[in-house]
C-alpha cells in the first residue's frame, strides 16, 4: 500500500508511536508531501534542537526510503478540485492540509494522520491514528 504521511504522522513515528511505526513499516511505498516537510522544518526552527531534529527526519527518510511528493500541475489541479468540493460541502480545512490531500490524491495513496478533518476530503483514503 502507498502510504502518505501527514505532518503529525511523522511526528508520531518520531516519538515511537506503535501504530504509526507499524503502518509505516507495512507500507509498500512511503511518501511525504513537500508541504508536510515544510511544516516540519518550520516547527524545527522554533525549537532548541533544529540540527538534531533535521538529522532525525533525514535518517527517517533514508531508513524508510521515503519519497517526497513535489507540487506539480497535477497536484495543483487536484488542490483546486478538493478545495472546491470542501467549499461546496461547507467543510473547510486548513489550506496546507488541502495541499497535502492533493498530493495524496495525485499519487493514489492512503493518508496516515491524526487529524479527523481529512475524513471530509472525499477524494482520498484516510487511516486515522489516535494519539
Amino acid at each position: 500500500m502507498k502510504l502518505v504521511l501527514d505532518t503529525n504522522a511523522y511526528c508520531l513515528c518520531d516519538i515511537g508511536h506503535d501504530a504509526a511505526l507499524e503502518a509505516a513499516s507495512q507500507a509498500t511505498t512511503l511518501l511525504l508531501p513537500v508541504i508536510a516537510y515544510g511544516e516540519l522544518h518550520y516547527g524545527f526552527q522554533h525549537g532548541a534542537k533544529l540540527v538534531r531534529n533535521l538529522q532525525r527526519l533525514d535518517r527517517f527518510i533514508e531508513e524508510f526510503q521515503v519519497r517526497i511528493i513535489l507540487v506539480d500541475l497535477d497536484v495543483a489541479r487536484n488542490f483546486g478540485a478538493i478545495f472546491a468540493r470542501l467549499r461546496k460541502k461547507g467543510r473547510p480545512i486548513p489550506t496546507n492540509d488541502i495541499w497535502i490531500s492533493a498530493c495524496c490524491m495525485t499519487v493514489g495513496g492512503t493518508l496516515l494522520t491524526a487529524d479527523h478533518h481529512f475524513l471530509d476530503v472525499d477524494q482520498i483514503n484516510v487511516t486515522l491514528l489516535h494519539e
